[in-house]
């Protein structure tokens, strides 16, 4: 029991960690916005307030005159050279879903094109034994009665039993293989 009070307070304690993961910028009407999701493209750079993973940002409490010669300090200390513009970071959920999306589509089409693959295998594998039976009554000798567009029974001669020997060879050769 105390297992589970232990992992209750333990669970209690983890809850505000998801909402950090949280993307925070200003839109157009310059209303706040919160989301687990990256911004859309149209925000621009400067109206990202807060993205995931990064430190919040310190308030500085010094008098407008320290930070002034803070800065210059700082200025005077760093090289003459201008520092490139930071990187934009990818949103990294956003192109792992997107792969993850697009590896899903492709194994379903796959698993879509084996499926059709072994429906056909199915049906050629029973249009040969069929075929083979067919085959092997029209070599036996026996008579072979057809039914014609009227209902009626007629009894296959030679030539008609010698077409259907060649029509049943050849689906053997095309789908016995």
């Amino acid at each position: 029991m105390k297992l589970v009070q232990l992992l209750l307070v333990g669970s209690v304690f983890l809850l505000p960690l998801g909402a950090h993961a949280q993307w925070q910028w200003l839109d157009k009407n310059n209303k706040k916005v919160y989301s687990d999701q990256a911004p859309p493209p149209e925000v621009p750079e400067k109206n990202i307030l807060r993205r995931p993973g990064a430190p919040p940002k310190r308030l500085n409490f010094s008098t407008p005159a320290a930070a002034d010669a803070a800065a210059t300090e700082t200025a005077a200390a760093a090289p003459s050279t201008p520092s490139p513009p930071p990187a934009a970071p990818k949103a990294a959920g956003v192109d792992k879903e997107l792969e993850e999306k697009a590896r899903k589509a492709e194994e379903a089409e796959k698993a879509k094109q084996a499926a059709e693959a072994q429906k056909l295998a199915q049906a050629k594998a029973e249009n040969c034994g069929r075929a083979r039976q067919g085959k092997a009554t029209m070599d036996s000798g026996i008579r072979v009665a057809r039914v014609n567009a009227q209902g009626e029974r007629i009894i296959m001669d030679d030539e008609a039993r010698a077409s259907e020997q060649k029509r049943l060879q050849t689906i053997i050769d095309a789908d016995c293989k």
